[in-house]
């Protein structure tokens, strides 16, 4: 991706404060655009301090229009460190997991629609290029018109509906039709209580035959460096550490990327973020995510 940034020079005619009105008018999608990409908001933050340190030292007066245009840098340069970021994910400690985010107060991290924002397809959408995935999230979840992607990305109109399309297709052949929001809240509450008692027969009437267990640790705190595969291993799994895991866990209930997720807290302190995504078929994914560096914002 080229650099918008090169050959740039401070304008002499509009000053800082107003420079710093417009970026924080669209921060909010700036973000959301960045988030979606990278699936770790604290990389979507570095990122946008970088797009703020372009924008303040740009030629402004050359700019038609600054959302267009911060969104272009923004994409552009989220490209460019997913690409640097999947190569230090081919070394991480045991399943990588997407940075949780909380969607309490602002439900859908400013986009017109919450899409691409929860985790069934974060972790689908780690399966795509770069560039289709940047394409995938200014239409699906921005609704850019294609003509627009193509300028962001630096392609054809053509290309960009042809790289929608591909991911689209990805993204459903990948995933079962979701349950709604109350039955995802539902299921992650009695998973709760069940793996909380350690009720293997209840455990395992919650889960699909092919359910799988995800726990990230990052090499930071014991965790399964593997996935947990199948309704009756993930059970005996969950039952197995029931009594030293839950043992003082409190237990909050948030907003985070956009679905219901349990807050696990020992003496205070957060220690894992627990989710589950879910079809009619049960729950088929059990999200476990205990890096203490990626849930840091949320405690």
């Amino acid at each position: 991706m080229g650099d918008i940034g090169a050959g740039s020079r401070r304008s002499g005619t509009e000053d800082l404060d107003q420079a710093a009105a417009t970026f924080e008018s669209v921060r909010p999608r700036l973000f959301g655009i960045a988030y979606r990409i990278l699936s770790s908001s604290t990389e979507a933050e570095d990122l946008l301090q970088d797009v703020w340190l372009r924008w303040q030292a740009y030629d402004r007066d050359t700019v038609t229009d600054p959302a267009a245009f911060l969104a272009t840098v923004t994409t552009r340069l989220a490209i460019n460190a997913l690409q640097s970021a999947r190569v230090r994910r081919e070394t991480y400690i045991g399943p990588w997991l997407p940075e949780p985010v909380a969607t309490g107060d602002d439900p859908h991290l400013g986009a017109e629609r919450g899409e691409a924002l929860g985790f069934a397809v974060l972790l689908l959408l780690e399966r795509l290029t770069p560039t289709e995935r940047a394409a995938y999230v200014l239409r699906e979840a921005f609704d850019y018109p294609y003509r627009q992607i193509a300028e962001i990305i630096e392609t054809s109109e053509v290309a960009v509906r042809q790289l929608v399309s591909r991911a689209r297709k990805h993204i459903a052949s990948g995933r079962r039709a979701p349950v709604s929001r109350a039955e995802q809240r539902r299921l992650l509450t009695a998973f709760v209580v069940a793996a909380r008692s350690g009720d293997l027969a209840a455990l395992e009437e919650l889960l699909a035959a092919d359910v799988v267990s995800y726990s990230d640790g990052g090499g930071a705190v014991r965790a399964s460096r593997i996935p947990v595969v199948g309704a009756f291993r993930v059970a005996k799994y969950v039952r197995a550490f029931a009594d030293r895991f839950w043992a003082g866990v409190e237990v909050e209930w948030a907003d985070v990327n956009g679905q219901a997720a349990a807050l696990l807290s020992r003496d205070g302190e957060p220690f894992t973020v627990l989710t589950v995504n879910a079809s009619g078929e049960g729950i088929d994914q059990v999200l476990w995510l205990m890096n203490p560096a990626k849930i840091a914002a949320l405690s």
